[in-house]
């Protein structure tokens, strides 16, 4: 019998069985569904926060750059979610007052219609991207624990995070948010003794190390190390996964101090990743970069403590697949379907609606994983899609009153076609990633538009429903 499989098997049906509990007991409106009743206690808020954050993401596409250009590299690399959180505590608490379900209703109370249909937009085709690299990292999962293809492993978990999604919302996301962010932090933190054991300690793994890995750049030019830094802290800054947990909190004080236990656990968990990743350069030198941290889970520490982490890291995978989908059909049922509906939706129907676009988005998803080499390359382009195209007009609108609807229209638009003309249509010149070239273009059309196009009579209140 294989104990891996056996031991992630029973950690799923846990996760299926939270989902089914919640379905029943809470779940009874689109409310429920969205923002969890915006009832979710602090501790609740910081674990949904951190397993957000630190998904696939961290657990294989952090681990595949720790394990391709050394631990120093990734300190600079992983640390933009950390800097982004320390912002975050500063507008949590206004982001909860203006309870809202999504980032484009946030930007329409200020611009209008128009910026909403193009956010919702850009929104969708990054948060599919992001969802789809999640498949492929639990399909490198099932495929070390049982040798099932990763074509097979991926359809695997899309239908394990469907069911989830649709079964509770976010109340089920949340509350296994909560488990998996415990799980992954005791998983690591026996890991890394162990980790660090099998290379003869932190002196052992400093003298094995390649010495491009041993450098504080992993070979990497310095524009090359910020167009992977850059995605990443645009992304947590703007990201509507966190303004919607924010919103779910049940008081703004809540939201704000979330934030605090966000980067706390966030710095942890990092530093966990990578210390383990990096033991895997020296024990396993010839694995596939995104399979660092599962293998040496399977074969690189004691067996109950690679079972903690490989649950750990499923944990987190699936659970931030469940936010990205939920958040996206979000994006189609309220800010889409229910805005162009001639006539009021009724909640049973909202709730419907928001179901059945779960599964068409999952399916999506996959689909789009298949066209990606690895979860890295996937990852820097959908966090780009959404940090350069929608995190200026995000931040825009909560902070600068300059800011007109035509500057964060052009903004947005910029930044969407800048990254897809750069990772498309010129194949990433330099090898460089497609944040560098779409942001700073993002940024001077929202300033210069902006300032060509402002009317200083004209004022906007975040708390109203409708922009003045």
């Amino acid at each position: 019998m294989n104990i891996y499989l056996v031991a992630v098997v029973l950690y799923l049906i846990l996760m299926a069985l939270i989902g089914v509990y919640f379905a029943k007991k809470s779940v009874k409106n689109s409310e429920d569904f969205m923002v969890a009743g915006r009832s979710l206690p602090l501790f609740v808020v910081m674990g949904t926060l951190l397993a957000t954050f630190v998904g696939s993401g961290t657990v294989v596409g952090g681990a595949s750059f720790i394990y391709q250009y050394g631990p120093f590299a990734a300190i600079f690399n992983l640390s933009g979610g950390i800097v982004g959180a320390i912002i975050l505590y500063f507008i949590a608490s206004k982001i909860r007052k203006i309870e809202i379900y999504t980032v484009p209703e946030l930007l329409e109370r200020r611009f209008g219609k128009a910026a909403l249909y193009i956010s919702s937009i850009i929104i969708i085709f990054a948060f599919v991207g992001i969802t789809a690299y999640q498949f492929t990292g639990g399909a490198y999962v099932l495929q070390l624990t049982t040798g099932i293809p990763l074509e097979v492993g991926a359809i695997i978990m899309c239908g394990l995070v469907i069911f989830l999604t649709v079964s509770g919302g976010l109340f089920s996301v949340a509350y296994t948010d909560a488990l998996s962010a415990i799980l992954i932090i005791i998983g690591f933190l026996f890991g890394v003794p162990f980790a660090l054991n099998a290379v003869g300690g932190f002196e052992g793994l400093a003298l094995s190390l390649p010495e491009t890995n041993k450098s504080w750049n992993g070979g990497l030019s310095f524009p090359q190390l910020l167009g992977f830094f850059l995605p990443l802290f645009l992304l947590v800054l703007g990201d509507q996964n966190m303004y919607q947990r924010f919103s779910a909190a049940k008081d703004p004080n809540v939201a704000r101090k979330s934030t605090i236990g966000f980067f706390v656990g966030s710095i942890f968990v990092i530093s966990l990743t990578i210390i383990l990743a990096t033991t895997s350069i020296v024990l396993f030198p010839a694995i596939k970069p995104d399979t660092a941290i599962l293998s040496l889970a399977i074969d690189g520490v004691p067996l109950v403590v690679g079972l903690l982490i490989l649950c750990s890291a499923v944990a987190f995978i699936i659970t931030t697949a469940t936010s990205y989908l939920l958040s996206a059909s979000g994006n189609i049922v309220s800010d889409l379907i229910q805005r162009s509906s001639k006539s009021k939706l009724s909640e049973s129907k909202l709730l419907w609606y928001n179901r059945v676009i779960v599964v068409v988005l999952g399916v999506l998803a996959y689909v789009l994983g298949q066209f990606f080499p690895s979860v890295l390359a996937i990852q820097m382009y959908s966090y780009t899609m959404y940090g350069a195209s929608l995190t200026p007009a995000i931040l825009a609108t909560v902070l600068w009153k300059n800011a007109t609807k035509a500057g964060v229209i052009s903004s947005m638009i910029m930044g969407g076609s800048a990254t897809m003309l750069w990772e498309i249509g010129l194949d990433r010149p330099l090898d460089w990633n497609s944040v560098l070239f779409a942001l700073p273009l993002s940024v001077l059309t929202l300033i210069i538009v902006s300032l060509a196009t402002r009317n200083k009579n004209v004022t906007a209140d975040l708390t109203n429903n409708h922009p003045s």
